[in-house]
């Protein structure tokens, strides 16, 4: 007997294959992604694409015969060997070892290409918001009822009257149902008839009419409709993050590309993992504002440096839109750790008046190219290392390479126990 699948799958690919090949090889594809993010551009660097995984550990678990017992084999076509031979190993074959360099051709890595949607859901797998406080936000939903059309079967409690009546006589019209006050003026005319002829006629045609009102009842099954419902799901717990930015002249290409970088990666796993989540994008120089998506990773702007507009312009937002007591507030912010020095106290009180109202607060300082990330003296960095050593919600990185950037982002916000703080 043979069976033929024939479900739709992708073109060209083997869907049940691919996910069983992603299920075992998941930490070798895990590990591929992060590499590969390390060089692509801001634009497409969750867009899929081909990655490499390394050979050893991809053969499929197979029964094979063991070594010893005698054997016949029947080699069509061979001039070389006769009955009683010993087969010689091929070379390079013995143990299954991988040839070393010089002594013949190797095997490169073996290239699998990833959909978009299986690579975000490599990329997304072991991260979370932390201490999401005030009920999980994606995983537990109320679902309200709300009109969502008609429909031609449903509940007798949700027919809809109106709809029904209107349809049955636009069905009427358009079949020429003859309408009881022309049966009725039909028979009077029957009634008060003397000429026996004409009254023949007059019957005949109450007759055809009546039997044509039949056929066509007043209301047909077609024409019932029915109120439709859908529930719509909302969410029980709310959370926002805000973005903050700094995009002054002392921010090098180099700095903002990696910042993008990072905002990046957290805007894709926010709009990706959690379905209802509010995201606040806010770039300064010495002045602050709130911006789009658009503007915020790719508006040019430049100017002097004020921390506090930023940490200002979060706290007038949280007071305005977003309650503390409802919402679960979190603050990531990028900058050089430069800061105007008239500025520190200010910046400073701001953010301990912001902190204890966050779930989660994120410092990234970004550095030059070749820069030590394990050093940091600027004042941006002293001053919020300090407001840290106060057991505040707030951590601290730096990073001065692309391929820092993943590893980083993953520590922040990698899933932790319900009980394990957050490193600073």
């Amino acid at each position: 007997m043979h069976i033929v699948d024939r479900r739709l799958n992708p073109r060209g690919k083997s869907l049940e294959n691919r996910q069983r090949f992603l299920r075992r090889m998941k930490g070798a594809v895990q590990q591929a992604v992060k590499r590969s993010l390390q060089n692509r551009n801001i634009r497409d660097v969750l867009d899929g694409g081909e990655i490499s995984l390394p050979i050893d550990g991809m053969a499929e678990p197979s029964l094979r015969r063991g070594d010893g017992g005698i054997r016949d084999h029947i080699l069509p076509g061979n001039r070389a060997f006769v009955e009683g031979d010993i087969l010689p190993r091929p070379p390079g074959s013995r143990g299954g070892k991988p040839k070393n360099a010089g002594e013949g051709d190797g095997e490169d890595g073996f290239r699998f290409v990833l959909t978009r949607e299986e690579f975000l859901d490599v990329f997304l797998d072991d991260l979370e918001l932390p201490d999401l406080a005030k009920r999980r936000l994606a995983e537990t939903e109320e679902e309200t009822p709300f009109r969502a059309g008609y429909s031609v079967s449903g509940s007798p409690s949700n027919i809809a009257v109106g709809r029904t009546t209107r349809l049955a006589m636009m069905r009427r019209v358009a079949l020429g149902r003859p309408r009881r006050e022309e049966i009725e003026a039909l028979q009077r005319q029957i009634e008060e008839c003397e000429d026996d002829e004409a009254r023949l006629a007059l019957e005949a045609k109450l007759k055809s009419l009546t039997e044509k009102s039949r056929r066509i009842p007043y209301i047909d099954p077609l024409d019932v409709r029915y109120r439709r419902f859908e529930n719509e799901p909302k969410p029980v717990a709310k959370a926002v993050m805000f973005c903050l930015m700094d995009v002054s002249g002392s921010m090098s290409e180099h700095m903002k590309d990696l910042a993008k970088r990072f905002y990046l990666l957290l805007y894709l796993f926010l709009s990706k993992r959690y379905k209802k989540v509010e995201i606040v994008f806010i770039r300064h120089t010495d002045k602050a504002e709130e911006v789009d998506e658009e503007t915020f990773f790719y508006g040019p702007a430049t100017g002097g440096t004020l921390v506090s507009s930023a940490l200002a312009a979060m706290r007038a937002i949280i007071a305005a839109r977003f309650d503390p007591a409802e919402w679960n507030i979190y603050g990531a912010q990028a900058s050089d750790g430069d800061n105007a020095h008239s500025d520190g106290n200010l910046s400073g009180q701001l953010l301990r008046e912001i902190l204890p109202l966050c779930q989660y607060f994120a410092y990234i300082e970004v550095g030059e190219e070749g820069g030590d990330s394990s050093i940091s003296r600027s004042p941006l960095w002293m001053l919020y290392d300090g407001i840290r050593s106060e057991l505040q919600p707030l951590s601290m990185r730096k990073v001065c390479r692309r391929n820092e950037i993943f590893p980083v982002f993953h520590d922040l916000f990698q899933k932790r126990d319900a009980q394990s703080k957050v490193t600073p």
